[in-house]
């Protein structure tokens, strides 16, 4: 296992030596206009855009961190939260620095934003996207996840990856806040399974004051993934006093049902971080709620996560048994056979 710690980190990259042209942007005038993801930043010359890692150098737009890993790892599927694609494997998981939100509450905050400040530097071991897939290969991996900071920054790295993972049979996932423009979703939707994407809140206050972000262009995502034939899961992580209202929490339990009562939601316990030092952690009671919610509304697949003995197990939305029986990322018992229930025959969305 290796992961982050910058503090004792001690491998720097020379990002003059490994820059790689970015894709989606265009010129306007002396700037650069980055269409990778809805903030469309117009970047002029040497300068950077808000995720900090893609910047204007000689009129030409350059990711910063292809191939700068931060960190990689070996995760329970489950972890991403996953529930629905390949349960009880394994996946490699990897990142970069950097993110096109500023999430109050992040909990990968030393990778996602320490890019922020004027004298930031970008961190990481140069891994190409061959050795990414190699090094998933031999940890006897089924799937490659982008995850820990935003994998839409690193869009060029990922592409790669993707690319090369599906040559050698393995599946690619994207644990993602959904902030990304349409014409990327089509361009790796081709090489992309699953997605697991962030609803943080059904609030345009809320994307705008928490995250530096807004509300509409997720949403957009989350429908064009789905569109794109892209597998989709959903979590929102609860914050006491942000986002619990039963009106909120409905309105993003109808959401979910308007694409596809199947899509999975998980429901998440906050627990306080970063800028979010002095919240109460989530109380089960307003995780129970948001599930209940998540029932009435006619989503078939519903689980609460980040505490003990949640709703974590599977159930066939026909015959009502547990397909899958989990303890925390454990799979303690798979009643699912090549995509159906094994009681009664029924399909269960996902790919397995």
């Amino acid at each position: 296992m290796s992961f982050y710690n910058l503090s004792k980190f001690k491998y720097y990259v020379d990002i003059r030596k490994y820059m790689q042209e970015a894709m989606f942007y265009k010129s306007e005038n002396e700037f650069l206009k980055c269409e990778l993801c809805p903030h469309n930043c117009i970047i002029p010359k040497n300068k950077k855009g808000i995720c900090g890692v893609r910047q204007n150098i000689n009129q030409k737009l350059f990711s910063l961190v292809y191939g700068k890993t931060i960190a990689y790892h070996v995760d329970p599927v489950e972890k991403k939260p996953l529930y629905h694609f390949l349960p009880g494997s394994k996946i490699y998981s990897f990142s970069t620095m950097g993110c096109n939100l500023k999430c109050n509450f992040c909990q990968n905050f030393d990778i996602s934003q320490s890019l922020k400040g004027k004298n930031a530097e970008i961190l990481g071991i140069q891994i190409s996207p061959k050795e990414i897939v190699k090094s998933a290969i031999a940890s006897h991996c089924k799937s490659i996840a982008m995850t820990y900071n935003e994998p839409t920054i690193f869009f060029e790295y990922a592409y790669e990856v993707c690319k090369i993972a599906k040559k050698h049979g393995l599946k690619t996932v994207f644990v993602t806040n959904g902030y990304i423009r349409k014409q990327p979703i089509t361009k790796i939707s081709k090489f992309l399974d699953a997605v697991n994407i962030d609803l943080k809140s059904f609030n345009e206050y809320f994307y705008k004051k928490i995250c530096g972000a807004s509300l509409k262009p997720v949403l957009e995502a989350i429908k064009h993934y789905y569109k794109k034939g892209v597998f989709v899961e959903i979590t929102t992580l609860v914050i006491p006093g942000e986002n619990d209202s039963k009106e909120e929490l409905t309105k993003i339990a109808e959401f979910i049902k308007s694409i596809d009562k199947n899509i999975p939601w998980h429901i998440s316990a906050f627990h306080p971080d970063f800028k979010m030092l002095e919240k109460e952690p989530t109380a089960i009671e307003s995780l129970e709620k948001a599930y209940l919610i998540g029932k009435k509304t006619g989503l078939n697949y519903i689980y609460t996560g980040n505490i003990y003995g949640g709703h974590e197990n599977t159930f066939c939305p026909k015959c009502k048994k547990a397909v899958v029986k989990r303890i925390a990322y454990n799979v303690i018992e798979n009643n699912i056979d090549k995509g159906h229930c094994m009681f009664c025959d029924n399909k269960i969305s996902g790919i397995y």
